[in-house]
C-alpha cells in the first residue's frame, strides 16, 4: 500500500490513497482532526468494525450498541498510557454474547499493530516536480 501525503495550506496535511483523502489540521484553524486524533479514532472504529461484524454474522441487533473510547495520558510525559474501550449494549442485548463482543474487538488490526509495532524507515529523496502539477 502506498499513500501520498501533501501540504494543503496552512497547517493542513492530507493523505491520499486509492479514491480517498484523509484531511488533518492543527489549531488555530483546526478544519479537520489532528493526525493523532485520527490515529486514536482508528482504534475505536477498528474495534467497532469487528463488533459490528460479530453481531451481523449472528443476526444480533446493533441498534443501541456503541463503543466509548477513553484515553488516559501520563501527566508528566504527555504520552498515552492506557486506552479503554467500553462496548455499551442495550439491556435487551443477549448477555451470553458479552465476552464474545470483547474478543471480537480484540481482533482489531490497529490494536494488533500497536502490540507488535512495525519498524519505521524514514528517508529523503530529491525529485523533480510533476509536469502539470
Amino acid at each position: 500500500m502506498e499513500m501520498v501525503i501533501d501540504f494543503a495550506g496552512g497547517s493542513r496535511v492530507d493523505a491520499h490513497f486509492g479514491d480517498f483523502t484523509v484531511a488533518t489540521d492543527q489549531p488555530p484553524i483546526a478544519s479537520a482532526p489532528s493526525p493523532f486524533e485520527i490515529f486514536l479514532a482508528s482504534i475505536g472504529t477498528c474495534a467497532g468494525i469487528y463488533v459490528l461484524g460479530f453481531c451481523q454474522s449472528r443476526h444480533l441487533p446493533t441498534e443501541g450498541i456503541s463503543i466509548v473510547e477513553r484515553i488516559n495520558h501520563n501527566h508528566i510525559t504527555g504520552m498515552v498510557e492506557t486506552i479503554g474501550l467500553e462496548i455499551q449494549v442495550p439491556p435487551e442485548f443477549p448477555g451470553k454474547y458479552l465476552d464474545s463482543l470483547i474478543r471480537s474487538a480484540e481482533l482489531c488490526a490497529v490494536k494488533k499493530h500497536l502490540e507488535k509495532p512495525p519498524r519505521f524507515e524514514i528517508t529523503t529523496a530529491v525529485v523533480s516536480p510533476s509536469v502539470g502539477a
